[in-house]
Order: structure tokens, then sequence, then C-alpha cells
């Protein structure tokens, strides 16, 4: 899933619009865009939108953290909207996704597939290599400057040339590692600056070569941008297909040859990506 565009949860004219959209996930959001006196109005909003027909769009819900007084209204709510996933902020290790998950199973309910906002807090930090083994319920890792921000009391999270400072850096590339070891999609964060297309767009190709597979969004304007750059080139499916069909053709090879050049294993596994991405079985 390359594209998540977060939707206010107490905004039924923006969900209506978004579902137009070609995000591949509408996160309905209960959380930072809803306000604390709008929350149940929201929720109801929320209910009723998870319950019309559903189109090409995968409905998701950020629920509020687990710790607050809100969580368990808004989790009774995704559940029996019969949410495609839950979205869950302020995770601060694979404990959390445990815990949502036996929420979940208290309710008679299976935990839907689930992507973690991993680095909000100082102590998410510490906890990004803890998120292995949870792959039947975890579906990706994300991260968060924002919040991390305002935890750590910086003053912003790009410097003057709009590079992310040392530990929003830090924060991402862990969160990237965090979620190739535990085998799950990595998420890149939002791009704040909606009127700045060309600024997105190099975000996203960096992303990309760096082994993000998708990226949240909010604002419609950046969803088809997401979506063309975390898409495969042509050119890199053509080339990921005849590695696979090379090794498909002689099982026990190692190594192929291929237009003279040593192919190996590494290259099959993210040629296996690359056709993964554009959503191709191999």
């Amino acid at each position: 899933m390359r594209s998540w565009l977060f939707v206010p949860g107490n905004r039924p004219d923006r969900i209506a619009k978004a579902r137009g959209l070609s995000a591949d996930v509408l996160i309905l959001d209960l959380e930072d865009s809803v306000a604390i006196s709008e929350k149940a109005a929201a929720r109801t909003c929320v209910l009723e939108a998870l319950r019309e027909p559903r189109g090409s769009n995968r409905l998701w819900v950020r629920v509020n953290p687990l710790e607050t007084s809100d969580f368990d209204a808004d989790l009774d709510t995704a559940l029996a909207g019969g949410a495609d996933g839950i979205v869950l902020p302020k995770a601060e290790s694979g404990a959390c996704v445990r815990a949502l998950g036996a929420a979940c199973a208290a309710r008679g309910q299976a935990c839907p597939p689930v992507l973690a906002i991993a680095t909000e807090t100082a102590r998410a930090i510490f906890g990004l290599g803890s998120y292995a083994g949870l792959s039947s319920s975890l579906a990706g890792l994300t991260w968060g400057a924002e919040d991390l921000s305002a935890t750590l009391g910086s003053a912003r999270s790009r410097g003057e040339d709009g590079a992310l400072t040392g530990p929003y850096a830090l924060a991402r590339n862990l969160t990237l590692f965090g979620a190739v070891a535990a085998e799950v999609q990595p998420v890149d964060t939002v791009w704040t600056d909606i009127r700045d297309l060309a600024g997105l767009e190099a975000e996203c190709l960096a992303a990309v070569r760096d082994g993000f597979t998708g990226k949240m969004a909010i604002h419609p304007a950046q969803v088809p941008i997401i979506n063309r750059c975390f898409r495969p080139s042509e050119e890199e499916i053509e080339a990921a297909r005849r590695i696979v069909e090379a090794f498909a053709a002689d099982p026990t090879a190692g190594v192929v040859a291929i237009d003279g050049e040593m192919i190996d294993m590494p290259h099959l596994k993210r040629s296996r990506l690359i056709l993964q991405r554009a959503g191709e079985t191999t």
C-alpha cells in the first residue's frame, strides 16, 4: 500500500471527497485532527462511513492511544464498522501491538492489521527493535516528527536546507530497520508543506531509494505523487520479471547470468519486492 491519506473523522464531507481519490488507504482519524469535544461525534461519523459500501480505498481508523479514555470507544467503533485496519499512535514497543490484540480478543474479535506509529515518544525510539514476530497482526511501522518534537522540546525537525535534523533522521532510519526486521511494511511520514509538491516528490524518491514502500499524506494533492513515486517503473518491473523467471527456470541455482551480469540471491529478493510493490505475485 503506497498512499495513506489522513481524513478527519468528524468531517463527513471530507470523507466523501476522499473516497473519490486514488489513495490506497484512507485513515479515518479519531486522534490529532479531532478536538476532545468532537470525539464522540467523530466516532459516529466514522462508523457511518465504515458501514457505507466500500470503493477501491481501504478504510483504516486511527484510534487514540492505548492509555487514553477514548481508546476503548474508538476500538469498538473500528471493530463494529469492520475497519480494514487500525493505526495505533504513540506505540512504544511491540507490547503495545500485543495489548491492542488482547483488547480485540477480549471483545471476541480478531485484531485487524495494524500500522504502528512508532517514534512519537523518546522511549519509543528504543523499542523499534521489539516488533519482530508480530507480522501476523502488524502490517507496518511508520514514524512521526511532530509529537516527537513536542516530547524532545526541539524547535524544528528540519534544518534551513530542508533536510531532517539528526534526531529525526535517526527516528526515520530506525523505523525502516525496525520494519524490515519485523518483516512488515516501512511507511514514511507525512510531508507537511502541502504547497511544496516538488519537495514532496523529492522526499518520496529518497524514501523509495532507501527502502520505504509507502508514505502518509495529509492533502489530496499529495496522493498522485506518492502513488507515482512508489510504483516501480516499467523498466524496473521488466528487469525484476527477468530475474525471477531466470531463477524459476533453474530452482537449484544460487547465481544466474543475465545479459552478461551475474545475479545472485539478494537480487532475487529485491526483484520479488519490486513485483510485490507493482501488485504482481511471484
